[in-house]
């Protein structure tokens, strides 16, 4: 009896072990912020940020209100906000080493028009998106898409990035990554996605949003008119902000997670927790019978 008494205990200790598990996002503590400036972060009019917002080194927050904050907090110059851009660094190297296909260089293209699978993709100096940009991830659960950017960002007013073929997970774990050189703008109307990681400054013009993602600036501005930033959305592309698909290796280096570094699916955890668990309960309650 007491051998069975302890293999039930640890069948229901094994049945609470949680059921999910996702691996740390290669932006670290700067995960939780939608808006991140360097110098300032200002705003005009009514915006909407969606997590936290910080600057660092810099102190000055302007606009807010009357633009406003949800879900999150402020971090004017704090330890917070500096811890943040540390990470942010960390990550926009980690993006910028990246290695790519020569055919994935799409220096002298415009990004509008184009369906991109998983992958990086490299500009060697500015990219520009006219019109809507189509990002397949043909299924994948762990999907992602680095654009490396040389110099400038620069959307036309009312572009678009538009995420297709999500996995069975919606979309949760997958990442994009805009590691631009210098600065990003966004032109008006722009519903844009993904994380931007800026050398230097961010501008969002009137009504351009940026859903499921970040401006994540290092040295400069995050200048914001009218605009929505959020890194949660509705599906199909549910967040945390597309901020999953890769990770950093025991070298430093970031890799995809996916398909030879997948993290398993969260009922595979609990079925090996278990199988492992049994096994060895199994042997121990052996021992007890016996008393080998």
């Amino acid at each position: 009896m007491r051998g069975k008494t302890l293999i039930l205990l640890a069948i229901t200790a094994l049945a609470g072990f949680p059921l999910h598990a996702k691996a740390a996002s290669i932006l670290g503590s700067a995960e939780s912020f939608a808006v991140l400036g360097g110098s300032t972060v200002t705003n005009t009019h009514p915006t909407t940020v969606g997590g936290d917002l910080g600057v660092w080194p810099g102190t000055a927050v302007v606009g807010f209100p009357p633009g406003i904050v949800t879900g999150g907090t402020i971090h004017a110059g704090d330890a917070v906000a500096q811890q943040a851009q540390i990470d942010n660094t960390t990550a926009y190297n980690g993006l910028a080493s990246m290695p790519f296909n020569s055919t994935n260089n799409l220096s002298g293209q415009d990004l509008g028009g184009l369906t991109l699978t998983s992958g990086v993709y490299h500009f060697d100096s500015s990219a520009q998106l006219t019109g809507k940009l189509t990002l397949d991830a043909q299924g994948n659960n762990n999907a992602f898409w680095v654009f490396q950017i040389g110099s400038t960002l620069t959307t036309a007013s009312a572009s678009a990035v538009n995420i297709i073929n999500v996995g069975s997970n919606g979309g949760s774990d997958d990442g994009l990554f805009w590691k631009v050189g210098s600065s990003a703008t966004l032109g008006t109307t722009t519903n844009f996605e993904g994380n931007i990681l800026a050398l230097a400054s961010i501008t969002l013009n009137t009504g351009a949003t940026i859903d499921n993602g970040r401006a994540l600036a290092q040295t400069a501005a995050v200048t914001m008119d009218t605009n929505t930033i959020t890194i949660a959305s509705l599906p199909p592309n549910n967040g945390p902000g597309l901020s999953g698909g890769l990770k950093f290796d025991n070298n430093g280096n970031v890799v995809p997670i996916g398909p030879s570094g997948a993290v398993p699916e969260p009922a595979s955890f609990v079925l090996l927790g278990l199988g492992s668990g049994l096994v060895g309960l199994l042997a121990f309650r052996k021992r007890l019978l016996t008393g080998v």
